[in-house]
């Protein structure tokens, strides 16, 4: 798949209670946000932009490279929410936009070949999901703008909540990626998360791939 037609989406959208109700995305790892370092691995992924879902006040994210989309169904359902308004805007913004690439705010190690490896993968299924270490991480994902009605229909007459549950009624192809020295997908959800990233961030199998896209991309 071309990266032309994924729009990148960062899910923001977190109330982030472990991390004593702060904004986790803008917490800081090694002098830089945990969300500047998602767009610096994310963005030449992505041609179409990058999206950032959070509700609030969006000066908050002042200096993000793109537009903050606040949830369109009430009632705060969580990261589904964030999906169907990075899939509606990426309806709206232009028809060569075929998927979104949905990926957590917190998450500062990100792989270069997460569109590449993905984007192969849909020819087995409609949804195209990351996984590490036999689990699979529900909000790194690669979804078609196609599915954006049935997601609104879960979320505002179903009432669904789960991610997990609405990948398994569609399908999807789980790409496993390798963990040698550490997860690429490490989520800092607590204190002990972040000091965690902070030993990995000195690693140099992890350092200086935050902008370099994967070769042939």
């Amino acid at each position: 798949m071309e990266r032309r037609h994924i729009l990148g989406l960062i899910l923001a959208g977190g109330l982030g209670r472990r991390m004593g109700g702060v904004d986790k995305p803008l917490m800081r790892l090694g002098g830089r946000t945990l969300l500047d370092r998602v767009v610096a691995r994310l963005a030449p992924q992505c041609d179409a932009g990058l999206v950032l879902s959070a509700n609030g006040d969006p000066d908050r994210f002042a200096g993000f490279p793109g537009p903050v989309l606040p949830d369109t169904v009430p009632g705060l359902p969580g990261p589904l929410a964030g999906l169907l308004a990075g899939l509606d805007f990426a309806a709206a913004r232009d028809p060569d936009v075929t998927h979104v690439l949905s990926v957590p705010g917190d998450a500062p190690f990100l792989p270069a070949d997460l569109a590449v490896r993905l984007g192969a993968a849909l020819a087995a299924a409609p949804i195209a999901l990351a996984a590490s270490g036999g689990r699979a991480h529900y909000t790194v994902a690669l979804w078609p703008v196609g599915l954006r009605q049935d997601l609104r229909r879960a979320l505002v007459e179903r009432d669904e909540r789960r991610v997990g549950a609405f990948i398994a009624r569609h399908g999807a192809a789980v790409v496993e990626w390798p963990i040698p020295q550490a997860d690429p997908f490490l989520n800092v959800n607590t204190p002990e998360d972040l000091a965690a990233a902070e030993d990995l961030d000195l690693r140099p199998e992890l350092a200086g791939r935050a902008s370099e896209p994967p070769p042939g991309a």
